[in-house]
């Protein structure tokens, strides 16, 4: 950091500005970049969030919209203050703003080391976030006939169809929710009474999967019902199974899938830092000395 008096030619004033008004001009881009990187970040974000439990991922994603808005304001009074240096009277009136603008600089570019760091320090609030979420929409399931929940069947069956998986740590989780409607079961039937009576909370609960947890990969027509009794189907014995359903649960799933988008979002930003630290704020010092 310059500290001294530092004296300069007109020439090699204007050729310093000159850079400076090229540098500024690339960290417009740069903020354009974070904008993009936030605005996209959310979009994946709001994507799934129904199965999340609260939205604290959103924390990153409006950071770098913030940070981004900011770059592009800081670096564009940046190059006005470059091209006015070209002239004497015009840059005399920027020099008492010098140095509360390198210090704008300095803690502007500790914001986006802080953005960097967050994407790849949220893993453990959005795991905990999607395993909550998760449960509560697996819940809601068989809810087609409630209003605010009847999208939550489609919902769950395009994420387990899109990113093959199945339940929440896998496909026995469907085993512990009653996912099928009571509008759908013949409470007349003696074995519906039983299984309804077998438990304390009068819930319909089976050894049965929804349809979209089977493996379009499989041989055979995909067994849903009684999963566990190797004895209801020919030729079958869940435990060998590999190809009838998903293994993976959606929250592995969407976590490595947010993960990737993370750690590939928190690489670009941590680009754009070590380019916001190349010496910008130096530089500007010293224009604020130069004669």
């Amino acid at each position: 950091m310059a500290v001294l008096r530092v004296m300069f030619t007109k020439s090699k004033r204007n050729k310093l500005a000159q850079m400076l008004w090229i540098l500024n001009w690339v960290s417009v881009v740069m903020g354009l970049v974070l904008i993009i990187l936030g605005a996209f970040l959310k979009m994946e974000i709001r994507k799934h969030s129904e199965v999340m439990f609260s939205r604290g991922a959103d924390s990153i994603p409006h950071m770098l919209l913030v940070v981004g808005a900011i770059a592009c304001g800081i670096n564009l009074l940046g190059s006005k203050i470059c091209h006015d240096c070209s002239d004497g009277q015009r840059f005399t009136r920027w020099r008492l703003a010098m140095l509360p603008y390198v210090v704008c600089t300095f803690f502007f570019t500790f914001c986006i080391l802080a953005g960097a760091l967050m994407c790849y320090t949220m893993k453990g609030s959005l795991e905990k976030s999607l395993n909550l979420g998760l449960k509560r929409a697996m819940s809601f399931y068989k809810d087609t006939d409630t209003p605010g929940r009847c999208f939550m069947k489609k919902t769950i069956d395009e994420l387990q169809f899109k990113f093959h998986c199945c339940g929440n740590d896998g496909f026995r989780d469907w085993f512990e929710v009653q996912w099928i409607s009571i509008c759908y079961l013949n409470l007349k039937s003696k074995d519906v009474q039983d299984r309804l009576k077998s438990n304390v909370d009068g819930r319909y609960l089976l050894d049965a999967i929804p349809f979209s947890c089977c493996n379009y990969n499989s041989p055979r027509p995909c067994i849903q019902h009684q999963l566990t009794n190797t004895s209801a189907h020919y030729n079958y014995d869940y435990l060998t199974e590999e190809l009838n359903h998903w293994k993976t649960g959606c929250r592995q799933a969407l976590l490595d899938h947010y993960t990737q988008i993370m750690q590939s979002v928190g690489l670009t930003v941590l680009i754009i830092w070590l380019f916001e630290m190349l010496p910008d704020p130096e530089l500007f010092q010293q224009l604020h000395f130069c004669s």
